[in-house]
């Protein structure tokens, strides 16, 4: 049995049991929630320690990363621009999206307020500040004093701009810096790997306190949660049709037909590494030239993730109706920045680690808790979402037409 799938049972285990408890003895589910609620806590902080570390990481290795492969002609540096065009207008539209799949369809109000008081104990962030205010902090005076206060928006201003001055440093400081930080970055891989291990018993802690808490509503939530954010997956899916159509002339019915192998490959394998070959094979059936694809689709697959930023948002944003938070402009803003720049790094990362890294750093941008992501995170591998996403592999299909040899 993988991990996650023993990560989902020990979800439902956790749900059902909570629920049953609490319908046998009130008494009981409050001495649970009491027991339970600490260990699934320490085991959410656990997580929660890594998120600043890794992001900073992360980012300036991803940088110099990108900065390098756009130093490889001019063909590289207009893939790498047409990745972050896509990757802002996929989140863009799950800003806009989201929020209208919520107000037409809403999480079912007895199962929002009970998840709310089963998480009673995850508070949300301090709100946005005026946006003059919120201005004038971007820009950090105290880059420690902006990490230990989870101003994400200024401490992530500064990696950008100190990772783009370590790529203008020449030979062996530069080399060292990129060293020193890639071993901090898998060094925290490894430490979110040891606290992965722990997820089952931490999942069903947590999932045994909103089951006692929630009851039969929570499975209600869950199957509501899956559906919102799969669709945002499917609706960034659809978009690659319009991509195909109108950047690179493809009639749709010929672009089905040459991406459906790499698809299947993907949706079967999940790695988008491992459906690289038929990406490549569907390439020449659209009469890309193969020098262009063998440059562009390697590059895609290392960095890219048109699901990831959209569907990091949509994710934020469902925390924030399930916890009745109404992001301004502002926060919404600095989210959509913290996802796509998020996304540069953590694109090759296994599902579970990008699952937390990622999502954790725009919920703290958008002002809403990410305590409820380790409950999401058990469902976020094997739901709807991550078809949708590993199919987005096909997004690099039409996008060689755009840069012809």
């Amino acid at each position: 049995m993988s991990r996650a799938t023993l990560i989902l049972l020990c979800l439902a285990a956790g749900l059902i049991a909570g629920a049953g408890i609490a319908t046998l003895s009130a008494n009981a589910a409050a001495t649970i929630i009491a027991v339970a609620r600490p260990l699934g806590t320490l085991w959410l902080n656990g997580l929660q320690m890594t998120v600043i570390p890794l992001v900073v990481t992360l980012l300036i290795t991803g940088v110099a990363a990108t900065a390098r492969a756009a130093q490889a002609g001019r063909i590289a540096g207009r893939a790498i621009a047409t990745f972050l065009a896509i990757d802002v207008l996929t989140a863009g539209m799950a800003a806009i999206v989201t929020p209208l799949f919520l107000t037409l369809a809403p999480m079912p109000r007895e199962a929002g307020h009970a998840l709310r008081a089963a998480l009673g104990h995850a508070e949300p962030v301090a709100p946005a500040p005026p946006i003059a205010d919120f201005i004038t902090g971007i820009v950090p005076t105290n880059i420690f004093a902006a990490a230990t206060n989870n101003a994400l928006l200024s401490l992530i201003l500064f990696t950008l701009a100190f990772a783009f001055a370590v790529t203008r440093i020449e030979g062996e400081g530069r080399d060292l810096l990129l060293r020193m930080f890639g071993a901090i970055r898998d060094a925290m891989l490894v430490l979110i790997g040891w606290v992965l291990w722990l997820a089952p018993p931490g999942v069903f802690a947590l999932a045994l306190v909103v089951g006692a808490s929630a009851g039969g509503a929570a499975f209600g939530a869950l199957a509501h949660y899956i559906a919102i954010i799969a669709g945002i997956g499917i609706l960034v899916m659809l978009m690659a049709y319009g991509v195909a159509a109108i950047l690179a002339r493809t009639p749709p019915g010929r672009f089905a037909r040459a991406l459906a192998p790499a698809q299947a490959v993907a949706i079967s394998t999940q790695s988008s590494l491992a459906s690289l070959p038929a990406m490549i094979e569907g390439t020449a059936r659209l009469g890309i030239a193969p020098a262009t694809a063998g440059l562009v689709l390697p590059m895609a697959v290392a960095m890219f993730r048109a699901t990831q930023p959209a569907m990091n948002i949509a994710v934020a944003l469902y925390i924030a109706h399930w916890f009745g938070i109404v992001p301004d402009i502002a926060s919404v803003a600095a989210a959509l920045v913290v996802a796509i720049l998020c996304s540069l790094g953590s694109a090759s990362l296994p599902s579970q680690i990008t699952f937390f890294a990622s999502i954790a750093p725009v919920c703290v941008a958008l002002g809403v808790p990410a305590a409820p992501l380790g409950l999401l995170i058990a469902v976020g591998r094997r739901s709807p979402i991550s078809s949708a996403r590993w199919a987005m592999s096909a997004w690099t299909l039409p996008r060689p037409r755009v840069f012809p040899v």
